[in-house]
């Protein structure tokens, strides 16, 4: 894979060009950094293993995707082998040649503004993060508080905690594989939150990440909110399979699924769970390794599942899972509403005055929680492989919060082989991966997981889904 830099295009040169099924196109900035260091170019552009040119190309490739009916992200890179983006400077900035596009990225020969400000936000942190955060060694750090130091200021650099009144981030995760009554429940949800004047951030991309931005979109053009936020967070190895929706107006890359669960429940002023897969339980097991974490036990978070009156089973196993592996306690951290979008909303409304008046006796931040703490062991990055996934203890004999976090790590490997390029590599190379633990354990997953694959929230519709694991007892 090469990315020579070459010459600068001439000014008479045409803005796009339609090249079969795809796209070759030269772009200015939208948004954010119109400039760069000849060093931060080089970095870009550099394809040896230290340098961020693979990077950069496939979350770059990620966002010109959008809208994408696939979630493999090997797939996609395989399709757009020969995609590339070169960096162009110009006397007044800087300009990206890109060759190869998905030509669902434009209009007319023109590319998409909502999606032109995705790219250039790819490429802000990106940057920041390497020269920043990496460079600076602060996620090498074994201090918890440098890792969320680094946390806020990616967000901080990325203008997210930019707002100025009062707390109404509501952070909604669901699944990106949902049947169209989930979607459109979870629509009608955002519009009464939209309607009550809450913003709306979630992990960006379609699904129950799409479906409350688009309905809350409708509830603030109703009350004429003319500048809501609708944030999506992201990292580079999901992105691919869950690329930004084009709803998405503030748009953060962080360095990797810890950090970036890391930045949903520090911007959260509550959380709204709708029906998904692997990738919602491994969020939902991650709150509660933060919740039940005796820390936090007096940390006002409101937590709601929802969904419509047939997607009732769906939190029955839940909390049948939850309630059998971490105690009836932790079902007490989290509140069912069934089929009342107008009910999740005003419940929402007064749980987060709660919020603010919490932080405000304790001298705590409205956009970024501060007082939240997050155990070192949820915020370092689990490597996903044959040997760590086997090695998980998935055992009672720890405290709940611990076994939570141990859970959660176990959604996240699933989540790697089911839609991650390196996952779903190592899978077809290696097979599938084991998790081992205690019996009664290992039987709750084992019934949680089926009702996943029975129900088809692993993958799109249209996929044929091949257990990326094997239980063991």
């Amino acid at each position: 894979m090469s990315a020579p830099k070459g010459p600068e295009p001439a000014a008479s040169a045409p803005a796009s060009v339609v090249v079969a099924d795809s796209v070759d196109a030269r772009v200015g900035p939208r948004g954010s950094l119109e400039n760069l260091s000849q060093a931060e170019i080089d970095k870009l552009l550099d394809t040896s293993q230290t340098g961020l040119y693979r990077l950069f190309r496939n979350c770059a490739l990620a966002v010109l995707n959008a809208g994408s009916d696939s979630d493999n992200a090997k797939e996609l890179f395989d399709r757009y082998g020969d995609f590339d983006v070169q960096i162009v400077r110009h006397a007044w900035g800087i300009k990206l040649q890109i060759k190869h596009a998905p030509p669902s990225a434009f209009v007319d020969g023109e590319m998409i503004r909502g999606i032109k400000e995705h790219l250039f936000a790819v490429l802000r942190d990106i940057i920041y993060t390497e020269n920043e955060i990496i460079g600076a060694g602060r996620l090498a750090a074994s201090d918890p508080a440098s890792i969320t130091n680094a946390v806020f200021h990616i967000l901080r650099n990325a203008r997210v905690l930019d707002h100025k009144g009062q707390p109404n981030l509501v952070v909604c995760w669901g699944g990106h594989s949902i049947g169209q009554s989930e979607y459109e429940y979870a629509k009608r949800v955002g519009y009464e939150l939209g309607l009550r004047a809450l913003d709306v951030c979630t992990g960006c991309g379609p699904g129950a990440m799409k479906a409350p931005m688009k309905g809350a979109g409708v509830g603030h053009a109703k009350q004429r909110i003319t500048h809501a936020r609708f944030i999506g967070v992201t990292e580079p190895g999901i992105i691919a399979a869950e690329p930004p929706n084009a709803i998405v107006n503030q748009l953060v890359i962080m360095p990797d699924i810890e950090k970036r669960l890391e930045a949903f429940a520090r911007l959260a002023h509550g959380i709204v769970v709708f029906p998904g897969g692997a990738g919602t339980a491994e969020e939902i097991l991650y709150l509660l390794g933060l919740l039940l974490d005796p820390e936090n036990a007096t940390q006002p978070l409101p937590v709601v599942l929802t969904g419509p009156a047939s997607s009732a089973g769906y939190f029955e196993h839940i909390a049948r899972f939850i309630e059998g592996t971490l105690g009836a306690a932790a079902l007490t951290r989290m509140k069912v509403i069934i089929d009342d979008p107008a009910g999740v909303a005003r419940h929402m409304v007064g749980a987060i005055e709660e919020v603010r008046l919490f932080r405000r006796v304790n001298s705590d931040s409205y956009n970024f929680n501060w007082l939240l703490r997050v155990p070192y062991d949820l915020q370092m990055p689990f490597e996903v492989t044959h040997a760590s996934m086997r090695a998980l203890e998935l055992r009672r004999e720890q405290p709940v919060h611990r076994l939570a976090a141990n859970l959660r790590r176990a959604f996240s490997g699933i989540v790697t082989g089911n839609v991650k390029e390196n996952g779903i590599a190592a899978i077809e190379r290696l097979g599938p991966y084991e998790l081992a633990g205690d019996p009664r354990l290992m039987s709750l997953l084992d019934e949680l997981l089926t009702a996943f694959v029975a129900q088809r929230r692993m993958k799109l519709p249209g996929s044929i889904y091949r257990p990326c694991y094997r239980l063991v007892a």
